[in-house]
């Protein structure tokens, strides 16, 4: 299953952002696969790999999740890519 989601933090996926989606993304019990909407895409448990995208703040990223938690998976993933970053914070 997959989804397209718009990011929301100020950064996009750099530093803070990309490293509570990695975290994230790691878990669940799932393979979880981030990339650009049309474009190709890399390990989403991979903090190298997600910051390599070059996300910025309103890009849209296509989520790909396959395993026994995806549904939960891309719901949290969507949760932090969709949530500003100082509310993610607290």
């Amino acid at each position: 299953m997959e989804r397209v989601v718009t990011v929301v933090p100020e950064d996009g996926l750099h530093a803070r952002p990309a490293a509570k989606f990695v975290e994230t993304a790691n878990g669940y019990d799932a393979d979880v696969q981030v990339g650009p909407a049309d474009g190709d895409l890399v390990d989403a448990a991979s903090m190298l790999a997600v910051t390599s995208l070059g996300v910025a703040s309103g890009d849209d990223v296509r989520i790909v999740a396959e395993g026994d938690d995806a549904e939960a998976a891309l719901d949290a993933l969507e949760g932090v890519l969709s949530t500003p970053e100082a509310e993610s914070e607290t």
